[in-house]
């Protein structure tokens, strides 16, 4: 049992605040000829992009109520985000560009200091899709509600290496749970969730340094090579230009795995997105929901 208010998770807002809520933002999933996952966003044209925008998870107030140390590690703030997305040959693609000052690739690599390797604090970009599975589906993971998400993760030093994003869910309940993190929010009570990767074989495993100085600095993960599975069924691929990071994503519209959404024609798909800019946890910037429109691009 886990009980914090630093936060582990990738989308947080203020539980109970009263707010008005424009309509969720409609975005078109339009028909058409399959795109290469590779980055390039040429193929995708200049016309019909979404613009999502975003802003940190928790801003001052939010983080004071919540009993938060002051806000240091979002280095993301508000932006926006373009956004398409397009159907083709049974599978769902996502292209996403967003402004970022520069391409962080480097995920807590061990560095010689006092004679040993400690794990430095640096982090790599990150980029997150989430789904409703089950459940009332919130933008706030403490709101109270319970549901159960489809992420996902794009790291640009982990899992963009592999052509792929790590497929995960989030399980977010009032009711009790054991070995998960626990959150006390006013108004609400306890909230626990549970952060789990989906099964299969890992895009990425870990690193232990050696007890001896052999270089400056050494990485912390290496790949797998092997990575299969429902963890690894969404190929993704960003290339950073120009201060801008162009991402794309592809998923078949039906896994036939559980622990994913499924996408089908006619249908309207919530959604939400977050950016991490060297950062992570709370450390975000997230949209509000928006929706897939898969009956829109006919």
């Amino acid at each position: 049992m886990r009980t914090r208010l630093a936060s582990i998770l990738l989308f947080v807002t203020v539980a109970g605040t009263a707010q008005t809520l424009p309509p969720p933002q409609l975005v078109s999933v339009s028909q058409g000829k399959a795109p290469v996952v590779d980055g390039d966003l040429k193929e995708w044209g200049v016309a019909g992009w979404s613009k999502i925008a975003i802003k940190p998870a928790v801003d001052k107030t939010e983080r004071s109520k919540l009993g938060l140390e002051p806000e240091d590690k979002n280095f993301t703030g508000s932006i926006t985000v373009e956004l398409k997305a397009l159907a083709a040959g049974g599978m769902l693609y996502i292209a996403a560009r967003w402004p970022d000052d520069a391409a962080d690739i480097d995920f807590r690599p061990w560095e010689w200091r006092g004679g040993k390797y400690s794990e430095s604090a640096k982090r790599d970009d990150m980029f997150a899709m989430r789904f409703p599975l089950e459940g009332e589906f919130d933008r706030s993971m403490l709101s109270g509600k319970s549901y159960k998400a489809d992420v996902w993760l794009w790291s640009a030093g982990r899992s963009n290496p592999a052509g792929l994003a790590e497929d995960m869910t989030h399980t977010v309940t009032t009711r009790h749970m054991e070995d998960v993190a626990e959150y006390q929010v006013h108004g609400v009570g306890t909230v626990y969730i549970r952060k789990q990767k989906d099964a299969g074989k890992p895009v990425y495993r870990n690193l232990r340094p050696p007890k001896e100085k052999t270089l400056e600095r050494l990485p912390s993960v290496e790949l797998t090579r092997t990575a299969e599975g429902s963890i690894a069924d969404v190929a993704a691929k960003g290339v950073w230009h120009e201060g801008h990071w162009n991402l794309e994503l592809a998923r078949k519209l039906n896994t036939g795995y559980a622990d994913d959404a499924v996408f089908r024609s006619g249908q309207k798909v919530s959604a939400q997105i977050a950016v991490f800019n060297r950062s992570s946890d709370e450390h975000k910037s997230v949209s509000e929901i928006f929706v897939l429109d898969f009956g829109a691009g006919k």
